[in-house]
């Protein structure tokens, strides 16, 4: 359509800002906290505060003027016993001014990369010209829900749910676990034991390293934790440090005869990411300095227990409608949320694996699902930079059957 013909167009200008049209959506600021393992290094901070540490963080980053800030859309899939409206917690936590239109989105796994999604529509209607999206999640501090305590458990025993599991980890329409859709992609397509355990080792063996050279620097800020002994600053992620090679011991962990264990899966976290956007105008008018542009986005669903392949369906409309094709793309990060999600996508797509989550992936680092979608977008442009790349693309699979894509161009400096 006209989308796709004005974007092959505007692939014949030169990457750099002076180029930019008044509504193209430019990443002007990025950040995300380091992610915390499951009832470890973050354990204190609630998903609000993650978010506002990653938000604030951010807009410092940006040159942005936090009083501009329009509006701020932040993912969050486990909202239960927050508050009213978390995002708006985390944004006015930040130091957004009390005037700021704040939105809470859940669209699980990719509640992060579909609020750049929403953001980008914003600015590209011309209603906004300077935003925050983001994610945030604390799967630590997830409560147990009692169902029947409201109208009184008159006799027998009552069951605690575990909030974590039932609104974020569990298929309602097949009622199991979301690792039962994973078994259920390695069946299809083939993917061994061996194969997603070779993954993740690898993933582990990435992270580590972009973790040891620095990679991760320009895009973590540090989180200082108080307290009795000291303040703490976490700087690092969590998982990454863990000996890798215990995985390939690891049981099946939801079929007896399974493939999928706890070792190849994305491991359960904490953490919050951020970005700001801004018009083309903007940039131009107050003299900021975008590292990327989104070019174009997508989303794609199918059957709910197919959810692992959708990346491999939104990724396709997301290239297309930026005029590309696979082979322009010089770095992809796609969400582990198990080892065969990456290596099923990379062999429908027929992607060059060297070229996907090169620092390692939330196998390795970490799955806080809100905030997870926003963090490979952040992650992305570390890697552009790494590679010297220009165009990049993000997808993350979620629940029920969906994914999200983004693709983005780097701008040079």
């Amino acid at each position: 359509g006209r989308w796709t013909a004005s974007m092959r167009a505007f692939r014949a200008l030169s990457t750099a800002a002076t180029s930019l049209a008044p509504t193209d959506v430019c990443i002007v600021g990025a950040a995300r906290t380091p992610i915390g393992g499951f009832n470890g290094t973050l354990a204190k901070l609630s998903a609000p505060q993650l978010g506002a540490h990653a938000v604030k963080a951010a807009v410092e980053r940006s040159g942005v003027d936090p009083a501009s800030i329009q509006e701020v859309f932040l993912g969050n899939v486990l909202s239960a016993n927050q508050g009213q409206a978390p995002a708006r917690q985390a944004a006015l936590a930040a130091g957004l001014p009390s005037n700021v239109v704040c939105t809470t989105v859940n669209k699980v796994c990719a509640s992060g990369l579909k609020s750049a999604i929403l953001a980008s529509q914003q600015v590209q209607l011309g209603l906004c010209s300077a935003l925050v999206a983001g994610g945030m999640e604390s799967m630590t501090n997830v409560p147990y829900y009692l169902p029947k305590a409201r109208f009184g458990a008159r006799m027998g025993d009552a069951t605690m749910v575990d909030g974590m599991v039932k609104d974020g980890l569990w298929d309602p329409y097949n009622e199991f676990h979301m690792g039962m859709c994973a078994e259920e992609c390695s069946a299809n397509h083939g993917i061994s034991r061996e194969a997603q355990d070779a993954h993740a080792l690898e993933s582990y063996a990435r992270a580590l390293a972009a973790t040891e050279a620095g990679r991760f620097a320009g895009e973590v800020a540090p989180v200082i934790i108080p307290g009795r002994k000291g303040d703490q600053t976490v700087e690092t992620d969590e998982e990454v440090f863990n000996d890798a090679h215990r995985l390939t011991s690891a049981r099946p962990a939801f079929k007896r005869d399974g493939t999928v264990t706890a070792g190849n899966s994305s491991t359960l976290s904490d953490g919050a990411a951020a970005v700001v956007l801004t018009s083309g105008a903007e940039v131009q008018a107050k003299g900021l300095s975008p590292r990327a542009r989104i070019v174009a986005y997508a989303d794609a669903a199918q059957e709910p227990i197919k959810f692992t392949t959708s990346p491999a369906l939104a990724i396709p409309v997301a290239l297309e409608r930026a005029g590309l094709t696979i082979a322009d793309v010089d770095a992809f990060e796609i969400n582990e949320a198990f080892s065969v999600v990456s290596v099923a996508n990379n062999l429908i797509l027929g992607l060059d694996p060297a070229k996907v989550n090169m620092f390692g992936g939330a196998v390795a680092m970490g799955h806080p699902i809100g905030a997870s979608g926003m963090r490979i977008l952040v992650t992305l442009l570390s890697a552009l930079d790494h590679v010297d790349g220009r165009f990049g693309v993000a997808s993350i699979c979620n629940g029920g059957g969906g994914a999200s894509a983004v693709v983005v161009e780097r701008i040079a400096s």
